[in-house]
């Protein structure tokens, strides 16, 4: 399966979009500090994820996350699990 992911910076409170193949060791990377992105960023926390039999379309999923369009949805749909 690959993933298409949103972890919230409990530090900062902004999110992150990501995408990968192993969802738990990802997670793991960013708060090992494994993740140049987010290595200030710690602790991140999981907040959303949808899974993916095609990489193609997880690929997709995650630049529309990162849109404009996708980052307002985002924030909304995750509007009661975090305060952005």
């Amino acid at each position: 399966m690959n993933y298409v992911y949103i972890l919230h910076s409990k530090q900062d409170s902004n999110l992150y979009v990501g995408c990968t193949n192993n969802l738990m060791r990802r997670v793991r990377e960013h708060n090992n500090k494994k993740v140049y992105a987010t290595e200030d960023r710690i602790p991140l926390e999981l907040v959303f994820y949808e899974a993916f039999t095609n990489k193609n379309d997880v690929f997709a999923r995650e630049q529309w996350f990162k849109s404009g369009f996708g980052r307002r949805h985002m924030q909304k749909m995750l509007s009661n699990t975090i305060k952005v």
